[in-house]
């Protein structure tokens, strides 16, 4: 495994199939109320340029629960780039914590954060890619299907961090992957290139079309995020206007599998990218996928700092 947790290339599927076993096995440590604490003595420190309800509050959580501790730090109290530069925030930051997770924007600034740290780096979201989440999401896949190999994806809206982290995980996975968006709100194509070559070795399917139905006929998993993303308030309404017809509802899931589940990474604008009566179906598992946030996390933390044994 390598120092930092960037993107989900950094990882080999055996890497990935080890964190999600980790993660199952912190669950149960944590769900049974067992003395565990392996994170004793270790500090997080947490970055946020972006706001988040879930990504604070799983990550802190969990630090506490396996007896580390984290230091919440928001634009307000730290300017990276503005001010002290990001090689000097990286340098200095980095002398405090043992560790770092940055929720930012563009995925340069992250990578630049983490060059120049001496502790591990997390990706806890950049405007390219959301690995926690997707890590979190393969967790919940596993959970409620029972496997991750021989499924069908289907991601259906926004082509952004959500849908080029899912293009990348199909890549070292080797799951079919259905990608469906308007021309104009594509996924990023270095990204695509990236996720047809790892598709080479991993035997993944990879699939982008403009037509929902084409995506979700057949899908054992439904996914979809908000139309636009933090940051990106002044395409709201052009973007809404595209997304319609890339709602998922009642009617586009019957074209998916009679046992699909429906997942989303939250917050969701109920009436948007998703209806009511699908996020609130009994084939929803967005709450578990909230939750199993936590210990994908953690079981990243616990691998970079080696405490996983």
């Amino acid at each position: 495994m390598v120092s930092h947790c960037l993107t989900f290339a950094d990882l080999t599927r055996d890497d990935i199939l080890y964190l999600l076993d980790l993660s199952g096995k912190i669950k149960e440590k944590i769900k049974s109320r067992e003395e565990y604490k392996p994170l004793k003595g270790v500090i997080l420190g947490m970055i946020f340029e972006k706001s988040s309800t879930r990504t604070r509050l799983s990550f802190e959580a969990g630090m506490k629960r396996l007896g580390g501790d984290a230091i919440f730090l928001s634009s307000r109290d730290i300017q990276l780039g503005m001010g002290e530069t990001i090689e000097d925030t990286a340098r200095v930051v980095s002398r405090y914590v043992d560790i770092i997770m940055i929720r930012t924007f563009e995925h340069s600034r992250l990578e630049r954060f983490a060059h120049y740290s001496s502790v591990p780096v997390i990706n806890a979201l950049t405007d390219l890619l959301h690995p926690c989440q997707l890590l979190a999401d393969l967790f919940t896949i596993k959970e409620k299907l029972g496997r991750i190999d021989d499924i069908k994806v289907a991601y259906v809206g926004d082509g952004n961090n959500m849908a080029n982290s899912w293009l990348i995980a199909a890549g070292v996975m080797g799951f079919s992957l259905s990608v469906a968006t308007p021309k104009d709100c594509a996924v990023n194509g270095h990204i695509l290139d990236k996720a047809k070559d790892l598709a080479k070795g991993s035997g993944a399917r990879i699939v982008i079309t403009e037509d929902p139905i084409e995506a979700v006929r057949d899908a054992d998993v439904i996914y979809t995020d908000v139309w636009a993303s933090m940051g990106q308030e002044e395409q709201k309404e052009k973007k809404h206007a595209l997304l319609r017809p890339y709602q998922v509802n009642g009617e586009l899931v019957k074209y998916a599998k009679d046992n699909f589940i429906f997942m989303h990474c939250l917050p969701a604008h109920r009436g948007e990218e998703v209806t009511g009566d699908v996020i609130d179906s009994d084939h929803s598992v967005v709450w578990d996928e909230a939750e199993n946030r936590t210990y994908a996390q953690l079981a990243v933390v616990l691998k970079l700092m080696g405490r996983d044994k």
